[in-house]
């Protein structure tokens, strides 16, 4: 089965740090730090339950800053090419060690380091980290490398400008003139060399990569007769920057993140790629590729997905803002379609701005129909910026950076919303918890539904262009199709509700032999269902909210008597029974048994009773009580869904339903962690449960019977 990869990018300094007194430009000590440690065993839990695949660990390699930490060994930092008191990630001051700022004892931070991989393996989620290619810090000089590894720049003849055999450019014979930066210098640096944003003059300006300088991979830029490349002999930085590469790759992460991939030749790509997948194939390579031009050489030579973010992303964010059209989406899948799954989407990441920023929407909300359209359209990957999900607005003025609707990267910070959410979620307001619930359903969906992850796609966009009852240039509808199953996703971009008439065009149904008939869809983000009646270039009707969008999803092969449902008699009360879904799923991960052979759920006092192999400890049992009550604070949504028996998750045993249940089921989803056939009532979420309360135990050693009581307190 094909999963949906999904990444979350969390910068480890900014993400950790709980200090809520901070100050503008403050060090490490002011303002504190995030750590390695922060991501412990719960956190990664909570991230990887979102319905993330891998984590994105920006700014794990040693970088310029301002903090001293020559009382371990390390190079102090001259302030005028350091940008902000943590400095830039992206100034990498050793290829060979990862961050101090990150660790709880610095001596250790390698093995803090180690330690995380393990731990975010262990939880189910895969591990990217950046690699820097295109420059370096200006004072780089690794303490870490390995015995025999000769250090960048070390045997450079920096009487030349260029040299295949010098790992830097060098304006000869003139200092670095720092004179646009600061009017106070006292970094010296002869000769000056070339400045990492590929300026080759011996002056940059503040909007130049000035802490940074340019590495040599065989190009000369500044050839009398125009860019000129030499490759043969390989160039020394070649094979250095290839044994980085490899010496990251044997801790056993499982991709790496490509800085500026577009500034270093693709033919180093193709040799330092192939070199690495002769020992880990599955290693992923993601390019950072502004030139649309070059996309498809940067895959042919060895990139697995690039950022599509002068396509896509672009876009997205004018038809969010309302400076463009809706219907332009279609032009900007279609230009990559050849190429679509090497696309990774996304809206936000650590360069743009927040989408809750007052530079871009100024409400988090109003990116839930582009999320809608980036997570479910295609089967390439999408990346979420940690904080996205609560609506982080990026309006601090936290130093360095000044306000312009980025988070910084260059300062010692802490984000409100990650803070609240990763301590206490009831510290959340309703709208940023709405939020997050909006983008847990749709990453749910999209490895839940093969549709989806898997599925064959159809625009709907040319069929409705003219069409009265829809806006083509505030919505956008598509299909999705995987066997019989159809999913309809309808996006409005717009701030009032629509009541939208989707023309579903004949083509459409020659090209996946799709009859006309009547369908109850169900409208995923919702639950509720939906008739619709499906004819050839006609339309169906759908509300969908402001903001928001609609997910109908509907089975080929159900006929109408498949709608009924078997009878329910039971009067359940509905935070003692979703508390009944929630125990057997916690009970089948702690003791690898089934679900509950005999319950008895009631308003005042429930049992529930288990075949284990063991009777549980005092200690097991008071674990049962303390996750149970972790899971009802998680606030999981609680959600439905109508199948019929064909189409029933593979998870799903139905071996307890009665003889007469019908052919159509209704699935009782609790958030991504239990889903089970049930006809019953429950609460909107887990935290509407109120709080469980472990009442006693009986343990028949005969029977291997463990039985629970319990109530819940409301």
């Amino acid at each position: 089965m094909k999963d949906k990869i999904v990444i979350y990018q969390v910068l480890p300094r900014l993400f950790g740090n709980r200090n809520e007194a901070l100050v503008e430009s403050g060090t490490i000590a002011e303002n504190g730090c995030g750590k390695f440690s922060s991501f412990d065993d719960e956190t990664l839990k909570t991230i990887h339950d979102m319905g993330f695949t891998h984590i994105w660990f920006t700014g794990i390699l040693r970088h310029a800053t301002q903090t001293d930490y020559s009382a371990f060994g390390l190079p102090r930092q001259h302030a005028e090419v350091v940008k902000g008191k943590a400095g830039s990630p992206y100034a990498i001051a050793d290829y060979y060690d990862v961050d101090p700022d990150l660790a709880d004892d610095v001596s250790q931070r390698m093995t803090e380091w180690d330690e995380l991989i393990k731990r975010t393996h262990d939880v189910g989620m895969k591990v990217i980290m950046d690699f820097v290619p295109n420059h370096v810090a200006r004072e780089y000089k690794s303490a870490c490398k390995p015995v025999g590894v000769r250090d960048l720049g070390e045997d450079d003849d920096t009487s030349l400008a260029f040299s295949t055999k010098n790992n830097f450019y060098y304006c000869w014979g003139t200092p670095l003139d720092l004179s646009l930066i600061t009017s106070d210098i006292s970094y010296s640096e002869i000769p000056a060399k070339a400045t990492g944003n590929d300026y080759f003059g011996a002056r940059p300006g503040v909007n130049d990569w000035y802490e940074t300088i340019k590495l040599n991979y065989g190009v000369d830029y500044c050839d009398a007769g125009g860019k000129s490349y030499h490759f043969d002999p390989r160039p020394d930085i070649w094979d250095k920057m290839t044994n980085i590469l490899l010496f990251w790759a044997s801790k056993g992460i499982d991709g790496f993140r490509c800085d500026m991939a577009e500034m270093v030749p693709t033919e180093f790509w193709n040799y330092a790629i192939s070199k690495v997948k002769e020992r880990r194939p599955s290693l992923l390579f993601i390019g950072e590729v502004y030139d649309r031009s070059q996309y498809r050489t940067y895959i042919a030579n060895g990139f697995d997905y690039l950022y599509d973010k002068v396509g896509m992303y672009d876009c997205l964010r004018g038809v969010i803002t309302g400076t463009r059209s809706a219907n332009e989406i279609t032009h900007w899948w279609q230009a990559t379609d050849d190429i679509n799954e090497h696309m990774l989407y996304f809206l936000e990441n650590h360069d743009e701005q927040r989408v809750a920023s007052d530079f871009f929407a100024g409400e988090g909300d109003k990116a839930i129909p582009a999320a809608a359209v980036a997570i479910l359209m295609r089967t390439n990957p999408f990346m979420l910026y940690s904080g996205q999900e609560f609506g982080e607005r990026g309006m601090d003025h936290e130093g360095f950076s000044g306000t312009d609707g980025r988070t910084t990267i260059f300062d010692y910070w802490s984000l409100s919303t990650v803070r609240r959410a990763f301590t206490d979620c009831n510290l959340l307001t309703d709208e940023e918890r709405k939020l997050s619930d909006s983008y847990r359903t749709l990453l749910n969906i999209a490895h839940r539904e093969a549709a989806v992850r898997e599925g064959e796609f159809f625009d709907l966009t040319y069929a409705n262009q003219a069409q009265e009852g829809f806006d083509s240039c505030r919505e956008y509808a598509f299909l999705r199709k995987k066997g019989d199953i159809i999913i309809l996703v309808v996006a409005n971009f717009s701030s009032s509700d629509r009541l939208s008439d989707v023309i579903i065009p004949a083509h459409a149904f020659d090209f996946w032999q799709m009859p006309e008939m009547k369908v109850l869809s169900r409208e995923l983000f919702s639950g509720r269902y939906v008739g619709m009646k499906l004819m050839r270039d006609s339309s169906v009707r759908v509300k969908v909210p402001a903001h928001g969008c609609g997910i109908f999803k509907f089975s080929l092969n159900m006929k109408d008597s498949d709608y009924l449902f078997n009878e329910h008699h039971k009067k359940e009360f509905p935070p003692a029974h979703t508390a009944e879904h929630l125990l057997n799923q916690l009970m089948m991960r702690m003791f690898h048994c089934e679900r509950s052979y005999n319950a008895h759920i009631e308003r005042k006092k429930s049992k529930m009773s288990f075949i284990l192999e063991q009777k549980p400890t005092r200690q097991q049992e008071k674990e049962i009580e303390r996750r149970m009550n972790e899971l009802i604070q998680e606030d999981m949504p609680i959600t439905y869904e109508l199948v019929d028996r064909d189409h029933v998750p593979e998870d799903v045993k139905l071996d307890r339903l009665p003889d007469d249940a019908s052919e159509m089921l209704r699935l009782v989803h609790i958030g991504n962690f239990d889903v089970c056939p049930c006809l019953g009532k429950h609460v909107r979420s887990t935290s509407q449960i109120g709080r469980f309360e472990l009442l006693g135990t009986n343990w028949d050693e005969l029977k291997h019977s463990f039985r629970i009581r319990f109530k819940v307190v409301q």
